[in-house]
């Protein structure tokens, strides 16, 4: 954590100012706090692997405790919820020699469907609209600037994204990612979204910033979990800026049929929530297609919540700003921000400087639930050269863009896969 976000945090129990307490077990380098204890007026804190723990609980003390005790170790596997042979493997994984990767470190951290999801977000049917709507956002002038807040924003895909709108030479994160889970948090600063800063906080409760901190506030899937809906409507408005930006993206409606749905409400009722920003509500359909056949996000097309019909989900964006609502090409950049990466959706076979790519999804839960994904991924795609060397662009000639548009290739955070 960047000391310099200090000024901008608030305890969610009785709002005072969150500072370093001198325990002797404060770890820090250059204004970067590792690890430490943060106080407030009614509570105490847990720093770990840089990730301020503003949630009050058994797990949580247990390891401020084992942090003051100089068992930093310890404190981190109590976060991450290890013990036994995960805790064993997890410690491996961080002695060995050779890098971990976030596939390596998932399987540990998550080694169930919530897990699998993950590994293929960045190619998920709901991810990319989500994603695209971001980045005509972010190109608005003054949205960008930051900061921007990514809240219940899980193992960090969706922050990598909001992390790359911001200016090249900012001297402080530009991007906070926040979720309930630490090891979410902990896979987001270590591979995912290493830009950012985390912070680890309830969004069913009140939100640990000042007010009108951010230019934009973002909450995708999670919002219809939450129980405390009211609350964190306010609380993503209270944080963000006047002029700034609530988008919540694939909101699962109580009128359509959902996997997972959680608790939805109507198209309606999302935007009678957010009714004092101005919300528009959007097709997620609409989105969908759209950007898969004409490479378009059309913020000028929002409809009346009945319009939305029993669609499974739509996205909210709330703005007072009418210059943001408008068409605009999506476009996938070309250059690399990471790693080129086979998408690990693909089974890959080398036969004399050929390769053959298989689509193959990890369960038929999966591929019944992200079905959309066959839209623009290919069953199979062969590539005249070796695709188990190094990834460079020049190897899939012109190729290359269409493969990038279609997400076979994916431009992946470093050790990834």
């Amino acid at each position: 954590m960047h000391t310099a976000w200090l000024d901008h945090l608030r305890c969610p129990f009785c709002g005072t100012r969150l500072a370093l307490v001198d325990t002797g077990a404060t770890v820090a380098d250059d204004g970067v706090v590792t690890e430490g204890v943060l106080g407030c007026e009614c509570c105490a804190f847990p720093i770990v692997a840089g990730i301020p723990v503003l949630v009050a609980d058994d797990t949580t003390r247990a390891a401020m405790h084992a942090l003051e005790a100089g068992r930093g170790h310890d404190a981190l596997l109590t976060l991450l919820g290890l013990e036994g042979d995960r805790a064993t493997q997890f410690s491996a994984l961080q002695a060995r020699e050779s890098a971990a990767t976030y596939r390596e470190a998932l399987d540990i951290l998550s080694p169930d469907a919530e897990g699998r999801y993950f590994l293929y977000r960045f190619s998920d049917p709901t991810f990319r609209p989500a994603e695209a709507v971001a980045q005509a956002l972010g190109r608005q002038h003054g949205l960008a600037a930051g900061p921007i807040l990514d809240l219940c924003g899980g193992s960090g895909h969706l922050a990598r994204t909001l992390a790359g709108l911001g200016p090249p030479d900012a001297t402080s994160p530009h991007t906070i990612v926040a979720d309930l889970h630490f090891w979410k948090l902990w896979l987001a600063t270590r591979f995912t979204s290493p830009t950012a800063d985390a912070v680890c906080c309830n969004a069913d409760a009140p939100l640990p910033f000042i007010s009108e901190l951010f230019s934009m506030v973002v909450l995708m899937d999670a919002f219809p979990y939450i129980w405390h809906k009211r609350l964190c409507a306010d609380e993503m408005s209270r944080v963000a800026t006047p002029a700034g930006v609530l988008l919540l993206p694939h909101l699962h409606s109580a009128l359509g049929e959902n996997v997972s749905a959680g608790d939805p409400l109507s198209p309606r009722a999302y935007q009678e929530l957010f009714a004092s920003r101005h919300p528009r509500l959007f097709s997620d359909a609409r989105l969908f297609e759209e950007l898969v056949d004409q490479d378009v996000v059309d913020l000028a097309a929002d409809l009346p919540p009945t319009a939305i019909g029993d669609e499974p989900s739509l996205t909210l964006v709330a703005s007072t700003s009418d210059d943001l609502f408008r068409r605009q090409t999506a476009g996938t950049p070309l250059a690399l921000t990471g790693t080129l990466t086979i998408n690990p959706l693909y089974a890959l076979s080398v036969e004399s400087e050929r390769s053959v790519l298989r689509l193959r999804f990890p369960t038929p839960e999966y591929a019944a639930e992200f079905a959309d994904c066959r839209r623009y991924l290919p069953d199979e795609v062969t590539i005249d050269a070796d695709l188990t060397r190094a990834l460079v662009p020049e190897l899939f000639g012109d190729d290359y863009a269409d493969l990038r548009r279609r997400r076979v290739l994916i431009d992946a955070p470093p050790r990834y896969c």
